[in-house]
């Protein structure tokens, strides 16, 4: 018997709303186009003064290309047999809701909410998404039928990994069961308490990563890796950061290190580091940021002096430096140019490092630091570093050449937003887990929460945004699989991702109720780690300017 919850020719409707949303995409690009375009080229104070619509432009883009991506999973899950009454309610109720915000106003933040008139579009432009198949997919798609319907199929099926088929082929459905498993067993149990403790991930964990090959992951085979794909990264740093955000971060130090090495590095630098990375031999950390600097890369003021040796003094402070203590080198980006203001004067080095105790965590010479005491996102801690004459070998200055280290940087900002798009769906996972096994246990007025609607009705929304997130993320590894440019997937996604994150674990405390707000609960503890994805790797502002730019060039 037909369901009378999922629309007739779903397919059909969904395939059909995509080309006015692009069309209105198309309208809005145009209209801002000439705002900030000056002699044909975009002009930075222009997008500067009109900067909600510039970033109003990439949150639109990000919806339409969420909408795209869902539809391509719809359709893979048809050919595979596997578009089940669970993905046909999670696509419409999908659709149903991010084609209403379009319309209505796209949610940049709690209180930033985009209007179409903000993008300049005037009633004739809106009007193009006055198609009958947008009409019965924004009044039918998102019900509270629909939402109830979903999550009573939700509790029928709470034994399988993910809320409907992902679309990915079956070894990347293994790779997640192991992770799955190792993260059950061994993080998921103890990540609270590491958390309330504010200690450490253990050695033994480190250990275990190691050894199941997550450090050398997407490393060339004969340079000690795996080879694997990034969409691989994906699924692991998903499941790993399910059961706690510090774990499924370590692999991006390793990632970001390695992405430098690959593609900035010398020969005998390639050789040297990456099969010692690969193999958890050596921890390294990302040593960018300054203090003042912030996003402005380019403003950053430590410097390294060339000595008559041959190799560099490190002078400057660097701070929100993530596992820094433990590690045994540094990507450490300084300035070589003492001459210069902006981005190219600076170079990259692999700073070798002795890795430090609790009770002397930095025994190097020349180096100094203290923790940053943090909300979230406590199991590598976070730490302020200060160099004076800080010796690096000069074979250590990456790729043999000065000046280019801003732009070997920007060169790993594809995967490391990719990367953490898939620790926040991780997250945003984590945050659905808790709230609804709470709200399956939690009694009031006599029966379960998950029985009120507007419980039931967050937990769907929860399922629907992260399939949505983790659609967009796959994407973009795709694209960076085939070696094509995904900056602009790389950024929605990851913009995206933090959004759903912070809702997720938002709406889970919420679901808690008062218990939600005792430290005692790993709800505290989600809501806290949430919150830093929308601020590291590009803060939305900044990612939302980056696309913007894109788009408008």
């Amino acid at each position: 018997m037909e369901n009378p919850i999922i629309l007739k020719d779903l397919l059909g409707l969904t395939e059909a709303a995509i080309a006015p949303a692009e069309g209105l995409l198309d309208s809005a690009r145009t209209h801002l186009r000439d705002l900030v375009v000056v002699d044909d080229r975009v002009s930075g104070s222009a997008v500067e003064a009109n900067q909600f619509a510039a970033h109003g432009l990439a949150w639109l883009a990000t919806y339409v290309e969420s909408l795209r991506q869902m539809q391509a999973w719809a359709n893979r899950l048809t050919e595979m047999g596997k578009f089940g009454e669970t993905e046909q309610l999670i696509h419409q109720i999908a659709f149903g809701e991010y084609l209403w915000q379009i319309r209505g106003g796209i949610q940049m933040n709690q209180g930033e909410i985009l209007r179409l008139n903000d993008l300049g579009l005037s009633p004739a432009d809106i009007a193009a998404l006055d198609t009958p198949e947008i009409a019965t997919l924004t009044q039918s798609g998102n019900t509270q039928a629909a939402r109830t319907r979903l999550v009573d199929l939700m509790q029928e099926r709470a034994a399988e990994i993910t809320v409907g088929h992902t679309g990915l082929d079956d070894e990347l459905e293994m790779i997640r069961e192991q992770f799955r498993r190792f993260s059950a067993d061994k993080v998921e149990p103890h990540a609270h308490e590491w958390h309330l403790k504010d200690e450490l991930i253990p050695m033994e964990i480190i250990d275990d990563l190691a050894e199941m090959g997550v450090f050398g992951l997407t490393i060339p085979e004969n340079l000690g890796g795996f080879g694997l794909s990034k969409a691989s990264m994906v699924v692991v740093s998903e499941e790993l950061s399910r059961g706690y955000i510090g774990v499924g971060s370590l692999g991006t130090r390793s990632e970001i290190a390695a992405e430098l090495i690959l593609a900035g590095g010398t020969d005998e630098q390639k050789s040297s580091w990456l099969p010692r990375i690969a193999s958890g031999e050596i921890l390294p950390t990302a040593v960018f940021t300054e203090p003042n600097t912030g996003s402005d890369l380019g403003s950053l003021r430590a410097r390294a002096t060339r000595d008559e040796n041959g190799d560099y003094k490190v002078t400057g402070n660097k701070t929100w430096i993530t596992h820094a203590a433990r590690t045994h080198v540094m990507t450490l980006l300084a300035r070589t140019d003492p001459d210069s203001t902006d981005h190219r004067g600076l170079s990259m080095f692999l700073a070798e490092k002795i890795p430090g105790t609790d009770a002397d965590p930095f025994p190097t010479e020349g180096m100094t630091g203290g923790e940053i005491e943090v909300l979230g996102y406590r199991g590598m801690k976070e730490y302020e570093l200060a160099f004076d004459n800080f010796h690096v070998k000069g074979e250590n200055l990456l790729g043999g050449e000065e000046g280019k280290g801003f732009k070997q940087l920007m060169e790993t900002f594809e995967s490391a937003r990719i990367q953490t798009a898939a620790r926040a769906i991780g997250v945003a996972q984590s945050a659905l887990d808790v709230a609804m096994q709470y709200a399956i246990d939690r009694k009031q007025f006599g029966k379960s929460l998950i029985e009120f609607p507007r419980v039931s009705g967050k937990l769907a929304m929860m399922a629907v945004e992260i399939m949505i997130a983790r659609q967009l993320t796959y994407f973009s590894a795709w694209e960076k699989d085939n070696g094509h440019r995904c900056d602009l997937e790389a950024g929605m996604a990851k913009l995206l991702g933090a959004r759903v994150a912070w809702s997720a674990a938002d709406n889970g405390l919420q679901i808690h109720g008062g218990n939600g707000f005792a430290l005692e609960y790993s709800i505290s503890r989600i809501l806290c780690d949430a919150r830093i994805l929308n601020i590291f790797e590009g803060a939305a502002e900044i990612q939302a300017q980056v696309i913007a730019r894109r788009l408008l060039a």
